[in-house]
């Protein structure tokens, strides 16, 4: 690349950027108003959420079309399976002995029952079926509102100006504030959870799967594996092991 080509790639990456974040704060804190007007997540039977989870693609969508008039770079090829695989299984490899210690020490009780309630099934296997497959295809219908933006525009737009490090780091603060406002004004972090260990441990999870997220992004060229990788640790953590758990 030219340096005059690399110095036009550049002020079209900051425009983007620029642009995406106005956009995205603006879309954000409208699709806000519901939940915290009520203090839930079930605000407008649901809708409310799905407003907030698709602000950010809806953002990046805008940002690239309006600056480049297209939406190609954002990754929407699925890559190679291989990654698409590591995305799904890996939530399941750090969530399960963080689940497993706690029902195995008695913090919690495993009480896998829940899934039928979950589920509307009568069995415990066809609950878990319907839970990996169907479950994991509406996870991922929001998921990948936030993936369009976060990690189809964000993520690779950064890489154009930083390094990784810092690409890392900016998207993982960015996605900590954008889910503040739930934590502190609504009941996402759960009934009796101190709001500073809830904000502590979250800022945690972003941090490590940011650079997870990051990583797999940048390296398969494909914003899929960063969506698969969100809708399977919300399936898990919250559908899965959450339901299961006393």
């Amino acid at each position: 690349m030219t340096d005059s080509a690399a110095d036009s790639a550049e002020h079209i990456a900051r425009r983007k950027l620029t642009l995406f974040g106005v956009l995205a704060v603006a879309l954000i804190a409208l699709a806000y108003v519901p939940l915290i007007r009520t203090g839930r997540m079930d605000a407008l039977g649901g809708w409310a959420v799905m407003g907030v989870m698709w602000a950010p693609g809806v953002a990046g969508m805008l940002a690239s079309l309006i600056v480049s008039r297209n939406l190609r770079g954002m990754g929407w090829g699925l890559g190679r399976p291989h990654y698409l695989v590591l995305a799904y299984v890996l939530p399941l490899l750090y969530a399960l002995p963080v689940y497993g210690l706690v029902w195995a020490s008695g913090l919690g009780t495993f009480l896998p029952q829940m899934w039928l309630a979950e589920t509307r099934s009568d069995s415990l296997s066809t609950a878990l079926v319907l839970l990996l497959t169907r479950g994991f295809f509406f996870s991922i219908i929001t998921a990948l509102g936030e993936e369009i933006g976060w990690r189809g525009l964000l993520v690779p737009q950064l890489a154009r100006l930083t390094s990784f490090r810092n690409v890392w780091l900016i998207s993982a603060a960015v996605w900590l504030a954008y889910h503040v406002p739930i934590i502190v004004t609504t009941d996402y972090r759960g009934q009796g959870t101190p709001l500073a260990y809830s904000l502590a441990c979250f800022a945690g999870l972003v941090f490590f799967d940011s650079a997870i997220m990051a990583w797999i992004r940048l390296r398969s060229g494909s914003l899929w594996p960063a969506a698969v990788l969100h809708a399977a640790h919300n399936l898990f953590v919250q559908g899965v092991f959450d339901a299961a758990t006393g």
